[in-house]
């Protein structure tokens, strides 16, 4: 299993995104959470599973939510740069890497 380092900006990524789904419904955050939670897991296991995205990064997309989990390897380190929002601001978080 691989390690996992997160681009700082993600926290604010996922608070945000948590708070918009909390608003819509009650639990919807929390399940918005654990979708991100079960990626990672899955991105830990097989990291070399999904296509390569853009360059050496490579995109899992989440399945009850319009978000990406964007990412890099490194040896044995996952960089994740963005959890990205599908319809918005596509390439904003090359400038992280």
């Amino acid at each position: 299993m691989s390690n996992i380092i997160f681009h700082p900006d993600i926290f604010d990524e996922v608070k945000n995104s948590y708070d918009w789904y909390q608003n819509q419904a009650s639990g919807l955050g929390d399940d918005f959470l654990l979708e991100l939670e079960e990626a990672y897991q899955i991105i830990m296991e097989l990291p070399n599973t999904w296509p390569k995205f853009q360059k050496d990064f490579r995109r899992f997309l989440l399945n009850k939510f319009p978000f990406s989990v964007i990412y890099k390897l490194n040896g044995g380190t996952i960089f994740i740069v963005a959890i990205m929002h599908n319809s918005r601001k596509p390439g904003y978080w090359k400038e992280r890497t």
